[in-house]
């Protein structure tokens, strides 16, 4: 990774933190459910209502996460976020009952909110200017490609089918986060804090943010665009195998496209996307790339199962990649230039609940839609991604007016 306009000890530490973390993530993810159900008597529904239940207790977080990073700074947070998820992944070793799992599933989601309210904030203190979306472009491409590591080790886990295996890969994901978080404490530096005006900024920032009705905004349509994003991994199963009758194991594949495209040529499409357009007009050709892909999803329903259709959807899958490479940097650097410097670690951590409300609205859009009719969740996901698309340009002027009036940033 290039060190330009970064900070010399993040330049490497910050990003094998990043891999540790992301490989962990998924290792996990797959093998979660089997593991409650292979160490607990309890059924399918009562584990999934559980983990659901430690994931919503944990949603009023980012904000007082947020004015916590205002305040110390986002690398002593990144840290505590790290070494709770370890925390959670030694007690899912004790995992016996309802109790147990809950109470190790939320240390286990509280530091995975704390984490994700800060590893921003972290990431644009490190890096200034240009070099920013570069490193947000990275931490895009570490993560997909560490994620899709750690489920490559699962499925050889969950071939193996022994508790043994389950409850190694726990203590790994434990293990992962603890070298993450010593990673980050021995070579990643904190930026000094001013002194009298943060504290007295950050103890103001949500009152502040929920007048800035500009950034309101940006979550709101940003969610819209991450609707896109989780559509992915929720339609493609369901879609491919029941709509489209194609074979199971093209959906691993189709996935394995995606995941090894936005790994790899992140970077060089937000270098080159820079060149031509600013961060909003990024965000607005990820919305028509997505609008492109459901329309093609759509369309797949004429043709007939067999080779011709794999192919396609094959092709289909690098739309959807496309939009990804160009959405999740863009976004991530215009939501940390338009955030006040005093208060960046608020507003990054609310631009999270665009993530979170996507993850938790997006199941439930493609189940209704999808009982209705078997291509209207496409139809109305491409309205979706258009109206982001025609939305974020203006609201990029917005942002720039805004802070250029308070003297928050300077040209982007």
């Amino acid at each position: 990774m290039r060190t330009s306009g970064v900070r010399h000890g993040a330049a490497w530490a910050l990003p094998a933190a990043l891999a540790i973390d992301a490989i962990g993530t998924g290792l996990y993810l797959p093998l979660s459910m089997v593991y409650f159900l292979t160490v607990t008597d309890l059924s399918e529904a009562d584990v999934g209502l559980l983990l659901t239940a430690a994931t919503a207790c944990s949603l009023l977080l980012p904000l007082l996460v947020g004015r916590i990073v205002d305040r110390i700074g986002p690398r002593p947070v990144v840290i505590a976020g790290q070494l709770l998820q370890a925390a959670g992944f030694f007690l899912y070793l004790g995992v016996a009952g309802p109790q147990s799992l809950f109470l190790a599933a939320l240390v286990e989601a509280v530091g995975l909110r704390v984490y994700w309210s800060s590893i921003f904030a972290l990431i644009s203190e490190q890096a200034d200017g240009e070099a920013r979306d570069q490193w947000f472009a990275r931490a895009g491409m570490i993560r997909a490609a560490g994620t899709g590591a750690g489920t490559v080790l699962a499925g050889g886990l969950l071939a193996l089918g022994s508790q043994h295996a389950y409850r190694g890969m726990v203590l790994a994901d434990a293990l992962s986060f603890v070298i993450a978080a010593v990673t980050v404490a021995l070579f990643v530096r904190g930026a000094r804090r001013p002194t009298g005006g943060p504290d007295r900024e950050s103890s103001d920032a949500i009152r502040k943010l929920l007048r800035n009705r500009p950034y309101l905004a940006l979550i709101g349509v940003n969610t819209l665009f991450n609707i896109c994003t989780v559509f992915l991994a929720v339609a493609i199963p369901v879609y491919v195998i029941r709509g489209l009758h194609a074979p199971g194991w093209t959906v691993g594949a189709f996935l394995t496209i995606t995941t090894a495209v936005v790994a790899t040529c992140t970077a060089e499409v937000t270098r080159r996307s820079r060149r031509g357009t600013s961060r909003g007009g990024a965000m607005a050709w990820s919305g028509r790339l997505w609008a492109a892909w459901c329309m093609a999803a759509a369309v797949a329903v004429l043709l007939p199962p067999g080779p011709l259709l794999v192919g396609y959807l094959a092709l289909v899958m690098l739309l959807w990649a496309a939009a990804e490479m160009l959405h999740g940097p863009a976004s991530n650097a215009l939501s940390a230039e338009a955030a006040p410097e005093g208060m960046r670690g608020t507003y990054l951590a609310a631009f999270q609940y665009s993530f979170a409300t996507a993850d938790m609205v997006t199941p439930g859009l493609f189940g209704v839609l999808y009982g209705a009719n078997r291509v209207l969740p496409w139809v109305v996901v491409a309205c979706l991604a258009l109206t982001a698309s025609v939305a974020i340009r203006p609201l990029e002027r917005r942002l720039a007016n805004v802070s250029h009036t308070h003297g928050v940033f300077g040209p982007s």
